[in-house]
């Protein structure tokens, strides 16, 4: 079931992906020789508008094949004959199309369930913030200048910002009818029992009802932020020794976890799995589109830094040379994919 599970939604977050280069592509008037989901030799295939559609053997990875990619063409739908801007955009059309299923599917989930908010529910006696004084009903709105919209904000803070001495912003009920802003600074305290530094904050995490279509649009956003936030947050944990590689899941380590969810979800019935499952591929599609967009070569980010320097310039690097370093790129993601795919075996036996 969890593999199946795993299967679809890598596949519906590359074709998301792929179909993003595809459309732009077609807009822009280029030629795509192929659009596969898939790695591999092909299981079926049919050929409409000059550009082949495949399904291939191995459920992972896609690709939208143009016309003219790679190599020079004279044809004058070749992706290499058309503006820089043309091109630009069918690049970063992968990620973005990316970064817009995760706000679609976080529209479903909030519409279904509700958002979060950074609401203090009580405090712990003996912790900073207590002393701070800090009470219920208490809405956290920032914590060292970064906005909080939920009370997870404030937990990734404090995750990857362990001990950190914080200027906690937050509003109060003056009780007049109006409200105030008020700010504490509180130095957190180690928790043997948790083994984490923490402020002694407990927070409301029961969902609140959306009320308008505006805010679910808002909310929805905020969801999707804070996934871009997790991914920049996780690779400063790296940066600071806080994790290492070793604790990076690949494909197998998600699988577990979605495993993990379904067992779960399923005593809850069908709906909450598939909410679960959706959540899932939130996480997923927002981290496959900032990924996209790093300045890697061979990835979409790699390929849009040649093409804004081709902007900047007037005339397009050398094909050979780019050609060289997206290769080593290339060679760089593949030996990083086996390490993590062997770590993720490793963490199984």
């Amino acid at each position: 079931m969890s593999l199946i599970a795993a299967v679809l939604i890598f596949g519906i977050i590359i074709l998301i992906h792929e179909f993003g280069h595809f459309l732009f592509a077609k807009l822009n008037g280029i030629g795509v020789i192929e659009f596969s989901l898939g790695m591999g030799p092909r299981l079926c295939s049919f050929e409409k508008g000059g550009t082949r559609y495949s399904i291939k053997i191995l459920p992972f990875g896609g690709s939208c094949m143009m016309l003219g990619e790679d190599e020079d063409n004279t044809d004058q739908s070749a992706f290499n004959n058309k503006s820089v801007w043309a091109r630009i955009s069918v690049v970063a059309a992968g990620p973005l199309f990316n970064f817009l299923l995760a706000l679609i599917l976080s529209m479903v989930l909030i519409g279904f369930t509700g958002y979060d908010t950074a609401t203090v529910m009580d405090v712990v006696d003996g912790f900073p913030a207590q002393e701070a004084g800090i009470q219920a009903g208490d809405v956290v709105t920032r914590v060292n200048g970064r906005k909080i919209h939920a009370y997870k904000d404030v937990n990734l803070y404090m995750l990857t910002h362990p001990g950190e001495t914080v200027t906690v912003e937050y509003k109060r009920a003056d009780g007049a009818g109006g409200v105030k802003t008020l700010t504490s600074t509180i130095v957190p305290k180690f928790s043997e029992e948790d083994g984490v530094y923490l402020m002694g904050v407990h927070f409301d995490g029961a969902p609140k009802p959306v009320q308008s279509a505006g805010q679910l649009v808002v909310s929805s956003l905020y969801e999707v932020r804070y996934w871009i936030q997790y991914v920049f947050d996780t690779f400063y944990m790296m940066f600071h020794g806080q994790v290492s590689l070793n604790d990076v899941s690949g494909p197998v380590g998600i699988v577990s976890a979605i495993d993990s969810t379904v067992d779960e979800a399923v005593p809850y019935g069908a709906t909450v799995v598939l909410l679960m499952l959706a959540n899932f591929c939130v996480l997923l599609s927002a981290n496959l589109g900032e990924m996209n967009l790093l300045p890697i070569p061979a990835l979409d980010g790699g390929r849009l830094v040649f093409l804004l320097i081709e902007a900047v310039r007037g005339k397009p690097i050398d094909k050979e040379k780019e050609g060289m370093v997206h290769m080593a790129g290339m060679m760089l993601l593949m030996a990083l994919m086996i390490f993590v795919l062997f770590n993720d075996v490793r963490k199984i036996f």
